[in-house]
């Protein structure tokens, strides 16, 4: 009886599988990922780019060679990143996981969810403008 009592104590206090983890914080959020370049996938498949630089400033890239700057804010519990081309935040809920980030689209369970498949030492591919002929 005391060996399942004690089994039980220890069972109530592991945290259980699937038990949603608590999105990070701007300050934790800056911390994992300041000098990153992460790669993000998407249901089994490469998404995007994103370098997270000094000053909570970012440079984000669909993978075709065509990257935005721009910045990402704290905003509850939700990271929101505008870019140059585009005001509207996009906000995101980032949860570190032992395989990395895995970041919800304003925090929405029906919403696009990726997570993070790479950090490299090397800078991301960004052409520059194009120009007509």
């Amino acid at each position: 009886m005391r060996q399942q009592m004690i089994l039980f104590a220890v069972m109530i206090t592991l945290p259980l599988s699937g038990q949603a983890a608590e999105p990070m914080g701007g300050a934790e959020f800056d911390r994992y990922t300041q000098g990153k370049t992460l790669f993000y996938g998407f249901d089994g498949t490469a998404y995007g780019v994103e370098r997270y630089l000094s000053g909570r400033r970012v440079i984000w890239s669909f993978l075709d060679g065509r990257c935005q700057s721009g910045q990402w804010y704290e905003d509850g519990e939700q990271i929101c990143f505008v870019y140059e081309d585009n005001n509207l935040p996009q906000c995101w809920s980032f949860v570190l996981t032992p395989k990395g980030l895995t970041a919800r689209f304003q925090n929405d369970p029906q919403a696009t969810e990726l997570y993070e498949s790479g950090d490299i030492d090397e800078e991301m591919l960004c052409l520059g403008p194009e120009v007509g002929v």
